[in-house]
């Protein structure tokens, strides 16, 4: 999905967020933005690992939006943070919001989570790929329906796998979503279709190998 909701903004401070569901390419997204020329707002507390081998980027009080903590905000003027779709509501009004929300293909959301749970040792059966598929869905209509009602909020849908495939439209989208001066070659240098690739394979050699 490529639509693109646009909306005046007011002369409140602008916060760029990078969101979706998990395994969805956000870590990817704000390392593009990283290289284009906004800083991450990040903790560094979740450290790179297999699963995301070249880091998380993610701050920690995020996670404590829907506590009431939301105070760090203002540290994210001019900065990227990437926030979890379930948490989007609990971004404080008075601020713009510039949303850059990825979307993946189900089954491969699915398939990285497993293979996620897996390497924490977790037990990736605890729900079928059906139920959990349609509680993603249920909530991404949810979340979509939401950000286009708030006045605050503009959002761009970018696609993973169209991002991986050709990353200089797809990039040529978000800097004029984000204004016109991101450094777009340095961007699209970020992408790495073969470690895509590579995880793709691995991730059909284990459903095989499950089977």
């Amino acid at each position: 999905m490529k639509s693109i909701f646009k909306k005046l903004f007011g002369s409140k401070p602008v916060v760029t967020v990078v969101s979706g569901l998990p395994r969805s390419g956000t870590s990817m997204m704000m390392k593009m933005l990283e290289a284009g020329g906004i800083p991450p707002l990040t903790d560094k507390i979740r450290t790179a690992d297999d699963d995301n081998p070249k880091g998380y980027y993610e701050f920690e009080r995020v996670k404590q939006m829907d506590k009431g903590d939301t105070k760090w905000m203002a540290d994210a003027q001019g900065k990227t943070v990437k926030v979890i779709s379930q948490l989007l509501k609990y971004m404080p009004a008075e601020y713009e919001y510039k949303v850059i929300f990825m979307r993946r293909n189900m089954s491969e959301i699915l398939a990285s989570q497993k293979k996620m749970l897996i390497n924490r040792g977790e037990d990736p059966e605890q729900a079928s790929d059906e139920e959990i598929s349609a509680l993603f869905e249920k909530h991404l209509n949810s979340v979509m329906d939401w950000m286009a009602a708030q006045p605050n909020v503009s959002v761009i849908y970018i696609h993973y796998s169209d991002m991986l495939a050709n990353p200089v439209p797809q990039v040529a989208q978000i800097n004029e979503f984000l204004g016109g001066n991101l450094d777009t070659e340095a961007m699209s240098e970020v992408v790495d279709p073969n470690l895509y690739r590579n995880r793709k394979n691995r991730l059909k050699k284990d459903k095989v190998a499950s089977n």
